[in-house]
C-alpha cells in the first residue's frame, strides 16, 4: 500500500472529535463513524438539547441510537497496526514535526541572540552615556571654576584700584583742605592787620609773617563722572561675548555629535501632525546675516523685502548683495519647521553655516552650490535647487511650508499645509556634513515675507 493510501486509509478512520485514530469504532445512522467514548460523551453533553445530532453533519436522532461496535471497522484498525503503517504515518508526521520543531527553536535562538545583543546595546549606551555626563560636567564645572576664579580675580582687582585711587583722591583732597584752612587763617590775619593805623607797626607785623605753604599744582584734576572703570567694563563685554559666541559654535558641533549617536534602532519617522509639532523648533534669522533691504520683526522670525536699505552695522556674515539671512539656531538631530510666505518668488533653504556671503556669484545664492537645498515658492510653481540644478516639485502648491529633517539620516521632507493637513511634495536623502541653519530668500521689488511660526502656541 502507498503511502498516499496509507494516508487516506488514517483520514477515514480517524475520530473527528479526538482527532487520533478510533477506539472502539461505531457508526451511526448517517454512516459517519467515531470511538464509542468520544459520541457517548458528546451526546451526553447534548442532553440539554433533547436530540442526539451527527458532530460532521449535525443529522438529529430521535431517540438516541444504539451504540454497536462496527466490527469491520475495528477489524480494518487492527489490521493497519499489524502491518505497520500506522507507525509509518506517525513516523512521518514525527519527522514533520521534529523539522517544525527545528525552525521553531531556531527562530528562538535567533531572538535570544538579538534579546542578548539589546541587552549589551543598552548596557552599552547607559554606560557611554555616563561616561558622557561625567566628563562634560567635569568639563563644565572646570570652565565654571574659571569663570568664578577670574570673576574674583576680576572683583579683586577692581577694588584694589578703586581703594589705590580713592585713596590718592582722600590724601590729594587732605591737602587742599589743609591748605585752605591755612590760606583762610592767613587771610583773617592779614584783615586785622589792615586796621593797623600805625604804617611801621603795620609793615614790621607783615615782614614778620611766615611765608605760607607751597601751592598745591590742582591742573591734573579732570574729573571724569561715571567714567572711571568704563574701558574696564567694555573691555570685559568684548572679551566675555567673544567667550559667548564660541561656547554657542562649540554648542553646534557637540549637539551634532549628540544627534548622530549611532543607536542600534533607528527612530521612525512621525506619523501624525501632533508628533511633528513635538519635533518643531522656533527658528530666529541672525541679524548680522540680513541683507540691509530684509527687514526683521517678530521677534526676527519674520523677514519682510524692502526698497529701503536698513541701518545694519557692518559684519562679516552678512549677504551684502543677495536679499537672503540665516537662522541663529543650528539645526541637528530630527526636528521640523513651519513657514508661511507671500509673494512673487520666496525661497526657504537649509544651508550650511559656511555657505557664501559676498558677491553676485552663484555660491552665494541659495540653492546654487553643494551647501545649501533651497525650496523656491512661487505663485504657479515649487521647485528645489541643489548645486545650480532644479527639480521640479509636485504636488499642490501652498503658502505654508514645512519641512520634516532628520540629520543623521540624511532626510529631508517637504509639506504643503492645507486646512491643517500636511502633503508630502518632495524628499531629499542625501548624507549630511555639517549643522543646518534655516535660510530665508527674497526679491525686495516684491513686498515679499517669510514668517517663521511658533507650533505649539498654535497647537
Amino acid at each position: 500500500m502507498s503511502q498516499k493510501g496509507a494516508q487516506l486509509d488514517l483520514d477515514s478512520i480517524s475520530c473527528s472529535i479526538c482527532l487520533d485514530v478510533m477506539k472502539d469504532p461505531v457508526t451511526i445512522p448517517c454512516g459517519h463513524s467515531y470511538c464509542m467514548g468520544c459520541i457517548k460523551n458528546y451526546w451526553d453533553g447534548e442532553k440539554q438539547n433533547k436530540k442526539e445530532s451527527c458532530p460532521q453533519c449535525r443529522k438529529a436522532f430521535t431517540p438516541r441510537p444504539d451504540l454497536v461496535k462496527d466490527t469491520m471497522l475495528a477489524f480494518l484498525l487492527e489490521r493497519l497496526k499489524k502491518t505497520g503503517l500506522l507507525d509509518v504515518e506517525r513516523t512521518e508526521t514525527q519527522k514533520e514535526l521534529e523539522v517544525s520543531r527545528l525552525n521553531i527553536q531556531k527562530r528562538i535562538q535567533d531572538r535570544e541572540k538579538y534579546v542578548k545583543l539589546l541587552e549589551e546595546e543598552e548596557k552599552a549606551i547607559n554606560c557611554s552615556a555616563n561616561k558622557a555626563v561625567e566628563h562634560s560636567e567635569e568639563k563644565y564645572t572646570e570652565l565654571l571654576t574659571a569663570m568664578v576664579t577670574m570673576r574674583s580675580i576680576m572683583k579683586e582687582r577692581i577694588r584694589v584700584q578703586q581703594e589705590t585711587e580713592g585713596n590718592q583722591v582722600r590724601a590729594f583732597q587732605k591737602k587742599l583742605e589743609k591748605e585752605i584752612s591755612e590760606l583762610k587763617s592767613r587771610d583773617a590775619e592779614l584783615k586785622k592787620l589792615s586796621q593797623e593805623e600805625d604804617l611801621n607797626q603795620l609793615q614790621q607785623i607783615y615782614d614778620s609773617l611766615p611765608p605760607l605753604s607751597g601751592s598745591t599744582d590742582t591742573s591734573s584734576i579732570k574729573p571724569r563722572p561715571l567714567g572711571y572703570f568704563e574701558e574696564v567694563t567694555a573691555s570685559v563685554t568684548k572679551d566675555l561675548n567673544k567667550l559667548l559666541d564660541i561656547v554657542k559654535e562649540g554648542w553646534s558641533g557637540i549637539a551634532l555629535a549628540l544627534s548622530e549617536v549611532d543607536m542600534l534602532l533607528p527612530k521612525p519617522e512621525p506619523r501624525s501632525r501632533a508628533e511633528f509639532i513635538q519635533l518643531s523648533r522656533v527658528i530666529t534669522l541672525d541679524p548680522n546675516t540680513a541683507n540691509r533691504r530684509l527687514l526683521l520683526s517678530e521677534g526676527n522670525r519674520k523677514a519682510t523685502a524692502t526698497e529701503r536699505q536698513q541701518m545694519y552695522f557692518r559684519h562679516p556674515d552678512r549677504f551684502d548683495v543677495h536679499t537672503q539671512a540665516l537662522s541663529g539656531e543650528a539645526l541637528t538631530g530630527r526636528c521640523y519647521l513651519e513657514m508661511e510666505w507671500k509673494g512673487l518668488q520666496v525661497c526657504f533653504s537649509l544651508a550650511y553655516k559656511s555657505n557664501e556671503r559676498k558677491g553676485h556669484q552663484d555660491p552665494a545664492a541659495f540653492g546654487h552650490s553643494d551647501k545649501s537645498w533651497s525650496l523656491h515658492c512661487g505663485t504657479i510653481y515649487f521647485a528645489l535647487w541643489h548645486k545650480g540644478e532644479s527639480t521640479a516639485v509636485s504636488g499642490p502648491l501652498s503658502s505654508r511650508i514645512g519641512v520634516y529633517l532628520d540629520h543623521s539620516a540624511g532626510v529631508l521632507i517637504y509639506y504643503s499645509i492645507i486646512d491643517g493637513k500636511m502633503i508630502p511634495v518632495h524628499k531629499v536623502q542625501t548624507a549630511f556634513t555639517e549643522p543646518l541653519y534655516a535660510g530665508v530668500g527674497l526679491h525686495y521689488a516684491s513686498a515679499e515675507y517669510i514668517e517663521f511660526i511658533k507650533l505649539h502656541e498654535v497647537l
